[in-house]
């Protein structure tokens, strides 16, 4: 007797986008499983931003569809898909000069569950914002940030702004998150803050999906690999096998000279 193989958390199916003439995303199909760490990559240009934008809302797909625990929700607005379980972060986090870290992480609270909801909210407008601070600085504590709790968000390091949005994005309880490149020009010493914060959120439950170039990260952090090129999805492989991926090596080195990416990028023996 087989079991029943068991439906993706997201599946994406078909989906394409196109900026005027310029066809960014192409028949784009995959599908990720519940408690996956999958790296999404591609050389610059390939629709791995795009691809991120599209599923969580902040970009309208043109066809195809995205489903998320069965649901379409590749129509639906970026609130609504929070709301559903994915939350995202961004390559540079703008931060507010005039709230501290703790206020930015409070604040991400109500966008995230909505303001007439806390109003609503059973235990009163004094019992959720206490809940918001609770879970902030339970968060604040487990990314390492609780020593500049009381400092303007936007006087952190680039480091310290990719952590603390890491706070604001899981202050909604999601399922999965999107991150864009959370280790981009990152201090070495901040970046395995990174690395041991995301492995330590996926073995809690957490699903994610990381755009980012540096293959490193990659084979440390990422299950699973999925390859971008002109739009196209052309791997889907263990970050192991993408050093001998005839389809990969193509997408990086193959195009030219507009490629602003070199063999070692793919090898993993780049300088960091």
């Amino acid at each position: 007797m087989t079991t029943p193989q068991q439906e993706p958390l997201l599946q994406v199916a078909s989906l394409a986008k196109a900026f005027g003439g310029n066809r960014v995303l192409q028949d784009v199909s995959f599908g990720i499983a519940e408690g996956e760490i999958v790296g999404l990559l591609g050389p610059n240009g390939s629709g791995k931003s795009t691809l991120l934008n599209t599923i969580t809302g902040f970009e309208a797909i043109d066809s195809g569809s995205i489903r998320y625990r069965g649901e379409e929700i590749g129509r639906l607005a970026a609130d609504r898909i929070v709301a559903r379980g994915i939350a995202r972060t961004f390559q540079l986090p703008s931060m507010p000069a005039m709230m501290s870290v703790m206020e930015v992480a409070m604040a991400a609270a109500t966008t995230h569950h909505g303001f007439w909801e806390t109003l609503l909210n059973s235990t009163g407008v004094r019992g959720a914002e206490a809940a918001a601070r609770d879970k902030a600085t339970r968060l604040l504590h487990e990314l390492l940030l609780t020593h500049v709790r009381d400092l303007p968000a936007a006087a952190l390091s680039g480091g310290q702004k990719k952590l603390l949005g890491i706070v604001c994005a899981l202050m909604g309880n999601p399922q999965m998150v999107m991150l864009d490149e959370p280790t981009a020009g990152v201090h070495p010493n901040l970046r395995n803050d990174i690395v041991q914060a995301l492995k330590r959120l996926n073995r809690q439950g957490m699903t994610l999906v990381i755009v980012e170039h540096d293959m490193h990260f990659i084979r440390e952090v990422c299950t699973r690999c999925i390859v971008l090129d002109r739009g196209h999805i052309v791997a889907s492989c263990h970050p192991d096998q993408l050093s001998s991926n005839e389809r990969v090596l193509q997408a990086y080195l193959g195009g030219g000279a507009h490629r602003e990416v070199h063999p070692q990028t793919v090898t993993g023996e780049a300088a960091q």
